[in-house]
C-alpha cells in the first residue's frame, strides 16, 4: 500500500499488459501541453515521480521524470514494473543511473541544452576576463573604480569534454580569435584523450570542464590537477560539481594562484558559510546554464521523437550506456 508522498507499489509481479495501449507517464501539465497529441495508441497521464502514483500509471511503459530528478528513483522503479524506457528531459543521467531495473532503457535529452549552456561557459570567460563582478559590486557601491582588465583574444583554452556541448563552444570561440583543444575520453583524430591531461594542462589558459559525472571523472579536478595549471589559469566548470575537488579548489583560489567560474558546485545548493561564497576571483552561478524558457521545449520535442520511435519499433537515440 502507498501512503502520503509515497508511490503505489502492488505486490510483486508484472501486470497484463493492455495490448495496443502505451502508457506514458509525464512529471506535470506543463509536459502534458509540450508533448502535445500523442501517437495513436498512447495515454499520457501526470506523476512527479514522489506522490501516489495515478492508476493508469500502473501500466506505464515510457517514463518521463521530472528535470534534474526530485524523484524516489528506487521506489518509481520499484512501482513501474511495466517500465520499458526513461526518458529524461537533462542531459545529465546521474541522478537516474542507479538501480535501473533489467531490461529498461535510459536515455537523456543529449542536444536540448547544448546552446544555452555553450553560451553560459563563453559569458562566464568574458565576465572573468573582463572582471564584470568587480566592477557590478562598484557599481552597487556608487564607486566608479576604474581598473585595466583583461581580454580573451589570443588565449589557449583546454576543453575537457568533446561532445555536443564542447563542440559547440568551440564554433563559438571561432570569432575570438583563441586556441581550442577538445580532450575526449579516449584519443581520436585530433583530439587527445584524457590520459594526456597532465601535459596539457600547463600551456592553458583556461580550462572548461564538460563532462558527465560518472565513476571516472568524479573527482578527477583534484589538488594534483590543479596544481599542473598555470599561474593564473581560469577553471570554468558547467558540468557537474563532484568532477572537482572542492577544497583544492578553495585552496587554490585562496592563494589566488587560480580563478574559477562556477555554475554547479559540491555540494550544491551551496550551504550558507561555504568558503566558496568568499572566495577570491570566482564567478558563481547556482547551475542555471541550461535554465533558459527554450530548454523544456526543446527537451519535450526529444521526448515526441523518442516516443514516436518507441511506439513504431525504431531505435532509440541518446542511449546512456553506462549503468
Amino acid at each position: 500500500m502507498s501512503g502520503p508522498g509515497q508511490p503505489y507499489v502492488d505486490p510483486p509481479g508484472r501486470l497484463p499488459r493492455v495490448e495496443g495501449v502505451t502508457v506514458v507517464l509525464v512529471p506535470n501539465d506543463r509536459g502534458v501541453e509540450l508533448l502535445g497529441d500523442p501517437p495513436e495508441g498512447v495515454t499520457v497521464a501526470v506523476w512527479d515521480g514522489k506522490g501516489e502514483l495515478p492508476e493508469a500509471g500502473r501500466a506505464t511503459r515510457f517514463w518521463v521524470p521530472p528535470f534534474l530528478s526530485g524523484a524516489d528513483m528506487a521506489r518509481a522503479y520499484a512501482a513501474l514494473r511495466e517500465l520499458e524506457v526513461v526518458q529524461l528531459l537533462s542531459a545529465g543521467a546521474e541522478n537516474f543511473t542507479e538501480g535501473v531495473p533489467e531490461g529498461v532503457t535510459l536515455c537523456n535529452a543529449r542536444g536540448a541544452h547544448t546552446g544555452p549552456t555553450a553560451e553560459w561557459v563563453l559569458a562566464a570567460m568574458l565576465a572573468s576576463y573582463r572582471m564584470f563582478p568587480r566592477f557590478l559590486a562598484a557599481q552597487r557601491e556608487g564607486r566608479w573604480d576604474y581598473a585595466v582588465n583583461e581580454e580573451l583574444a589570443g588565449r589557449r583554452v583546454l576543453v575537457v569534454g568533446a561532445g555536443d556541448i564542447p563542440q559547440r563552444v568551440r564554433r563559438m570561440l571561432d570569432g575570438f580569435d583563441v586556441s581550442v583543444t577538445l580532450v575526449g575520453r579516449t584519443a581520436r583524430d585530433g583530439v587527445p584523450g584524457v590520459a594526456e591531461l597532465p601535459d596539457l594542462l600547463p600551456d592553458a589558459d583556461v580550462v572548461v570542464l564538460l563532462v558527465p559525472l560518472t565513476d571516472e571523472t568524479r573527482g578527477m579536478v583534484d589538488a594534483a590537477f590543479l596544481a599542473r595549471m598555470s599561474d593564473g589559469a581560469l577553471l570554468v566548470n558547467a558540468a557537474r560539481g563532484p568532477v572537482v575537488d572542492t577544497d583544492a579548489l578553495v585552496a587554490e583560489l585562496a592563494s589566488r594562484r587560480l580563478r574559477a567560474a562556477l555554475d554547479v558546485t559540491d555540494p550544491e545548493p551551496l550551504p550558507e558559510g561555504h568558503p566558496l561564497w568568499s572566495a577570491p576571483d570566482l564567478l558563481l552561478t547556482p547551475h542555471v546554464a541550461g535554465s533558459v524558457p527554450g530548454g523544456t521545449g526543446r527537451a519535450y520535442a526529444i521526448v515526441r521523437d523518442q516516443l514516436q520511435r518507441f511506439v513504431s519499433g525504431q531505435p532509440l537515440q541518446n542511449v546512456v550506456g553506462d549503468y
